[in-house]
């Protein structure tokens, strides 16, 4: 729903203005004055300004030119009476987008808006585009060659023409967001609006207010109507991560968008209807989240319509050497290094190392590798110690040097007696450091050093 703003100066116009605005769809806010005019500009959602020419304190011209320095892809459309038409005109090379004659016809004034908001909306739907291109990730950066992730991107793309919710599971890390921006990229919502929210990084009543938005002076400090971000999504895709963070109060409102796609902001009493595709994304196992009572057995069917499942990375090591050339030469470019080459010891590093942080954290190691490398190649010494296998202990071979037989006494000297001969070939026969060396006090040294009649 388009908010359209209303200045003027004349009480009378404004409800007339209101009342014609309210009736053909669209949100009215009212201001007398340009002051007030700004005032609301800063703090609540606007799509159209329609401002009165001859104002007292600041006229329309004026506004404008405020309006413009503030917000410059905001459209404003002035109105005057027949004697200004210059001023209007001097106001249409100032920015404005259209004006119109006092006294109008209500089918002129609903033309001229509607172009004017068409005009709008594609600004920002090529804003948006240029965007998406800009992002690190995009499904042409998909990067994975693996069986999991090459069936995963093969039902993204059978069910990116439907409008059925999509339920994204995977450990931390693994791209789960990567896949709901691909599943719009291919979608014929593409030309709409993508949009994430992060259903953990909110409290509970913000959270509601960021989904739903809110009227003015619903709580202590909405001193603004603010649309939520269904109403932002219309007709495009809204990214819910987290799900399972949502308090059974929000479940419950989420469940009546998700049937009757409409909904009520907070604190207000109009019903907005959207069209809005839907995709959620758990690390949690939905299904236990229901079972222990902590998830709507309702919502998780209608959010699990089709359900992907993002591996985690050392599930599929074919991929870890796509995906650090991948990151190699992003981070490259941003760090204008040249070509960055990986030696086959780092590269087994990489291949080895289980990634409990998925994708993420190769992404992180890989950007610190190509800033500390030297002469443009990455060795295992630029990765974080943690990557590298843990040493084997060396192993004592019995069956070679205690027959199976022995008793485990004589054994057990055996063992002592060469662990001591050892000690002392390696310490030059100072008995003080092969002591230390075997952990022992040299008193204690001595003793067994009688016991094998190793003393001379």
């Amino acid at each position: 729903m388009d908010t359209i703003l209303v200045v003027d100066d004349e009480v009378n116009y404004l409800t007339v203005m209101e009342a014609l605005l309210d009736g053909s769809g669209y949100e009215v806010i009212t201001a007398p004055s340009g002051l007030e005019a700004l005032k609301i500009a800063g703090s609540t959602d606007l799509d159209l300004v329609l401002t009165d020419m001859k104002m007292p304190k600041m006229s329309g011209i004026e506004l404008l030119d405020e309006l413009r320095k503030l917000y410059p892809e905001l459209p404003v459309i002035i109105m005057t009476a027949y004697g200004t038409v210059e001023k209007a005109v001097t106001a249409m090379k100032k920015g404005a987008f259209d004006y119109i004659l006092k006294p109008f016809k209500n089918e002129e004034i609903l033309v001229t808006i509607a172009k004017a908001l068409e005009h709008r909306h594609l600004i920002l739907k090529n804003r948006l585009l240029s965007q998406e291109l800009e992002k690190k990730y995009g499904f042409p950066d998909i990067v994975g060659e693996s069986r999991g992730m090459q069936e995963i991107l093969a039902l993204v793309k059978r069910v990116a023409a439907s409008r059925a919710t999509v339920l994204v599971t995977g450990e931390s890390g693994t791209g789960k967001e990567l896949i709901a921006r691909a599943l719009h990229q291919v979608s014929n919502r593409a030309q709409k609006t993508f949009i994430s929210v992060n259903c953990a990084a909110l409290t509970e009543t913000l959270l509601e207010s960021e989904l739903f938005g809110h009227e003015r002076g619903a709580f202590t400090h909405a001193v603004a109507m603010r649309k939520g971000r269904f109403e932002l999504a219309d007709g495009g895709t809204l990214f819910l991560d987290e799900v399972a963070e949502m308090s059974p109060a929000l479940q419950v409102k989420l469940l009546r968008v998700l049937q009757e796609m409409e909904f009520e902001r907070v604190g207000g009493v109009r019903t907005i209807k959207v069209d809005v595709r839907l995709v959620a994304a758990s690390n949690r196992d939905l299904k236990e989240e229901v079972e222990a009572g902590r998830f709507r057995e309702d919502l998780f069917y209608r959010l699990n319509v089709v359900h992907l499942h993002v591996p985690p990375l050392r599930q599929r090591p074919e991929d870890v050497p796509l995906l650090a050339a991948h990151f190699i030469k992003k981070y490259a470019a941003e760090n204008i290094r040249g070509k960055i080459r990986l030696t086959p010891e780092a590269l087994k590093t990489l291949v080895q190392y289980p990634w409990p942080g998925n994708v993420r954290e190769l992404e992180n190691v890989m950007e610190r590798a190509v800033i500390l490398c030297h002469n443009n190649l990455i060795t295992p010494q630029d990765l974080p110690k943690e990557l590298a296998p843990a040493a084997e202990e060396p192993q004592l071979d019995i069956d070679r040097f205690i027959p199976l037989h022995t008793p485990l006494p004589e054994a057990l000297d055996h063992i002592e007696e060469q662990m001591i001969r050892r000690a002392l070939e390696k310490s030059g026969q100072v008995q003080v450091r092969a002591a230390e060396l075997l952990g022992i006090t040299k008193s204690l040294l001595q003793y067994k050093l009688k016991k094998y009649r190793l003393t001379n």
